[in-house]
């Protein structure tokens, strides 16, 4: 394999929606190199206890692999990194997969991308076209905290657990109160560990309800594919309805808030802890998370919630912000991931040397959420402003991935020619974008959050809009005025 048409980087859900996309459109010349010995991304990097989607299942799948086996309404890891493994042996993808395959360097020259790749055998490929599918949350944040090395304890991060910990009375430092703290912690607690959780900032937090599907449900989706097709649908709908809370519609966002206080308030019974667990910013301005255990865990006696960050460490000895001290035999960081700063971008350089991260110096920007000016025939899947805080991510990839396949046709019909958006269209794109979420609790709501990028006050990570909305405007976009000739030189 010298030379493909399409190269993809990652196989998690965005690599494999693009892949299969590919195959059904007739391409077959293409490589998907992963740097994992396996598929899954996201879900092939989190094992924490407790590990699962806050996007029910049915929905939390590709819309040609419809899965009737799901366990529960929200699926745990491991049943979906299983899930994907059958959509890739199903559509056939392993002949087009290179595990242990790291792209180490990305160049746009002579008209092709040449990549650099490495592994057991280091090799350079080029591509006609180079497609990043890494994710968003494949490169765990560490913050810097004074004394860190003097832990002698374990400390590892949420995203690389390490499963020869001893868990079961140990005093264990969970520090942060997002998603992954907010499944992780009540596991903790029931395979019998002692914690102190760190809280920078509360969250708010919706009710789960989630259970197993029965047997028999199970059955009826398995011998009626129509019945998973109108669940999938009822998800959806319920999913785009949810974005006028999250985007701070005034009677949408009153109602969510006083749900997750009266959830707050039934399953917390300290007045102290109710107020330490209550936030102060805006419904929707941070990540809304959904639980069902996490306040009854807090409730339990059997967590102790430290409500300031950890600030310093010396020796087994957590220091808080607050100046509270605490003991601890073992340290998690559920401290989130690089979300506005790409670590791929480092490694592309577009057709005049500039790296994607130089080009991304002030925030991710973009045309369509997939095209980036300087950089000739790369497309980002699930990249700038294609992320969502109301519904089913694969929906933006699959959406992502169609408007690839426009953007190919497109080029196989101008011989010799790219695909490559101007400066003005990603910043026409970029300025939409911003008038969009200047409104929003995101930008307004009080908080700091990952969506946004410090170092411009831009929201870059999320679509301000339904999916519905993310699909007509992809539709919109003028295809036939991003394909340029140029010369492609030899290869």
């Amino acid at each position: 394999m010298n030379h493909v048409e399409v190269a993809i980087v990652g196989a998690g859900f965005a690599g494999i929606a693009m892949a299969m996309r590919l195959r059904r459109e007739g391409r077959e010349s293409f490589a998907i190199l992963e740097r994992g010995a396996d598929i899954g991304g996201t879900w092939r990097e989190n094992t924490y206890p407790g590990i699962a989607c806050d996007v029910p299942s049915h929905l939390y799948c590709f819309a040609n692999h419809p899965n009737p086996a799901w366990e529960r309404v929200y699926a745990r890891g491991p049943e979906i990194q299983a899930y994907l493994r059958r959509v890739v042996r199903d559509e056939g993808l392993h002949d087009h997969l290179a595990l242990r395959s790291p792209l180490i360097g990305a160049a746009r020259a002579e008209g092709v991308w040449q990549l650099d790749v490495g592994g057991a055998a280091p090799r350079r490929i080029t591509a006609d076209s180079l497609i990043l599918a890494c994710g968003r949350l494949s490169e765990p944040r560490v913050p810097a905290i004074d004394g860190l090395e003097t832990f002698p304890g374990p400390i590892f991060h949420s995203a690389r657990w390490d499963h020869s910990a001893q868990v079961r009375g140990t005093r264990m430092a969970v520090v942060g109160t997002g998603a992954s703290a907010v499944q992780l912690v009540p596991e903790l607690v029931r395979r019998g560990a002692h914690v102190t959780l760190f809280q920078r900032t509360p969250a708010w937090i919706m009710p789960r309800g989630d259970r197993a599907y029965h047997a028999g449900e199970r059955a009826a989706f398995a011998s009626d594919p129509g019945a998973i097709a109108q669940l999938r649908q009822s998800l959806f709908l319920e999913g785009e309805a949810r974005y006028a809370a999250r985007s701070g519609e005034a009677i949408a966002a009153r109602a969510a808030r006083e749900i997750a206080l009266a959830h707050l308030a039934a399953q917390v019974s300290d007045p102290d802890l109710r107020r330490d667990l209550t936030p102060d910013y805006a419904f929707g301005c941070k990540r809304v998370l959904l639980s069902d255990d996490f306040y009854p865990a807090l409730d339990s006696g059997e967590v102790a919630l430290e409500p300031t960050a950890l600030h310093a460490i010396r020796g087994r000895t957590l220091v808080a912000a607050g100046g509270t001290r605490h003991e601890a035999d073992a340290i998690v960081l559920a401290t989130g991931f690089e979300t506005t700063r790409q670590p791929y971008a480092q490694l592309v350089r577009g057709s005049d040397g500039t790296t994607l991260d130089d080009h991304w110096a002030t925030g991710m920007r973009s045309f369509a959420s997939t095209l980036v000016s300087g950089f000739p025939d790369l497309y980002i899947l699930n990249g700038p402003n294609a992320s969502l805080g109301h519904n089913s991510a694969v929906l933006m990839m699959e959406e992502q991935a169609e408007f690839v396949v426009r953007c190919l046709a497109a080029r196989d019909r101008a011989p010799g020619a790219s695909v490559e958006v101007d400066l003005e269209q990603e910043l026409a794109y970029t300025a939409e974008i911003e008038d969009r979420s200047a409104p929003t609790p995101w930008i307004t709501g009080g908080c700091r959050n990952w969506y946004v990028d410090d170092r411009s006050g831009r929201l870059t990570l999320l679509w301000p809009g339904t999916v519905q909305m993310f699909r007509e405007r992809l539709a919109r976009a003028d295809i036939a005025s991003l394909t340029r000739a140029h010369s492609r030189g030899s290869r």
